[in-house]
Order: C-alpha cells, then sequence, then structure tokens
C-alpha cells in the first residue's frame, strides 16, 4: 500500500509577511489532505451530514524544518500514527515536502468522531474503520490504548 499523498502549489495567501509560508497554512493543507483522504474512502461532507458523524481534533503538533515560498509546489502525505481498537481514537502524522524532496515540515493531529446530533464522541461506522485500514502507516505508528474509565 503506498502513502497517500497530495501535491499542491503555495498561493499568495498562503505567505506571511516574512516572505515565507504562514505558520497556520501548514496545517491547513494538512486538513485537506485528511478530508481528500476520507472523501476517496466514500466520506464525503454529505455523508458525513447523514452520519450524523465529524472528525475532532484533541491536538495538533507542527514542526517547522525548511522555509516554503510562494509558487512552490509541496507535497503532503499522511500516514496513520495509531488507532484505537474501535476506531474512535486516532493519530495521523503529515509530512510536507518541498518540491526537491526535501522535508519542509511535520504536523501530527490526535483526533476522534463526535456525534453531531448528542454532541459528544462516538465510535464510527464499522466502514470508518475500514477506511482507516488503508491508509499506511507511520514508522512510528502505535496502537492507541483506552483506560476504562471507573
Amino acid at each position: 500500500m503506498s502513502v497517500y499523498e497530495k501535491t499542491f502549489t503555495v498561493r499568495w495567501a498562503d505567505m506571511d509577511p516574512n516572505v515565507h509560508m504562514r505558520h497556520s497554512a501548514y496545517t491547513d493543507y494538512a486538513a485537506q489532505v485528511r478530508l481528500d483522504f476520507l472523501a476517496d474512502q466514500g466520506f464525503t461532507i454529505r455523508r458525513f451530514a447523514e452520519l450524523r458523524i465529524g472528525p475532532i481534533l484533541f491536538r495538533e503538533d507542527t514542526r517547522f524544518l525548511k522555509e516554503i515560498g510562494i509558487s512552490e509546489t509541496i507535497r503532503v502525505t499522511a500516514e496513520l500514527g495509531g488507532l484505537s481498537a474501535d476506531g474512535s481514537r486516532w493519530r495521523i502524522i503529515h509530512s510536507i515536502y518541498k518540491g526537491d524532496g526535501r522535508m519542509a515540515a511535520t504536523v501530527s493531529v490526535d483526533g476522534a468522531w463526535l456525534d453531531l446530533s448528542l454532541r459528544k464522541l462516538t465510535i464510527p461506522p464499522a466502514e470508518m474503520v475500514e477506511a482507516f485500514q488503508h491508509v499506511t502507516r507511520h514508522e512510528t505508528y502505535a496502537d492507541i490504548v483506552r483506560e476504562k474509565k471507573e
């Protein structure tokens, strides 16, 4: 199974006053790749609405390694960093590469699924858990083990 990735051209709107890509643009591109992956697996925004479920983040960590400039071509990957047995919790690790192949940043996110009617965390449908089985596992992958509530 190959790593899921998308290629983008950095836009003027992604720049900051220091004439490099603004910090929040890195996470914007990572989020787009996550949503594109889910859509490619049949989980479009419309499908999420039908299921009354949506992804939420608990943590987002970005490590900046190299500057990215305007009109550069970047490649953004998505790999599974962790998954709970029931699929309710997940970690995705994105790598952002410059056009010359050098890694420019990593974005790691920890998330879960929100029941949009109850506004509570939920276990996703089996087909969604199955979709996550098609994400290449990052070299640091570790199962997410949830402690039982007492």
